[in-house]
């Protein structure tokens, strides 16, 4: 698991049916307390409905990066994901160090 930003969204017109109720969003991994992106790549993450994070640009999230896991979250042993948002993060505590992100 890991903190991101969402930095963009994806559109699609037709998508695999376990992901018919899901959100695809492009997120990148930041530190959580600078808030500094820690590499240059994006990812893709599946958001599912059902969590009802309403994730958005600019938002910071922890991110699952497990298969097996985000299927588990998803209820579908053969969605084709590996990436899934699992909530927004308001606050991180590390070290005595305070962020708040909202």
């Amino acid at each position: 698991m890991y903190l991101a930003k969402v930095v963009g969204n994806v559109w699609a017109t037709r998508k695999h049916k376990s992901l018919e109720n899901t959100k695809l969003l492009l997120v990148r991994k930041i530190d959580g307390i600078s808030g500094e992106f820690i590499d240059e790549e994006i990812i893709l993450a599946v958001e599912p409905q059902s969590a009802q994070t309403n994730a958005g640009i600019n938002d910071i999230v922890l991110v699952m990066d497990e298969g097996n896991s985000a299927r588990q979250i998803l209820n579908d042993k053969y969605a084709p994901v590996r990436t899934i948002i699992c909530g927004i993060v308001d606050i991180v505590n590390c070290n005595n160090n305070h962020k708040k992100w909202y």
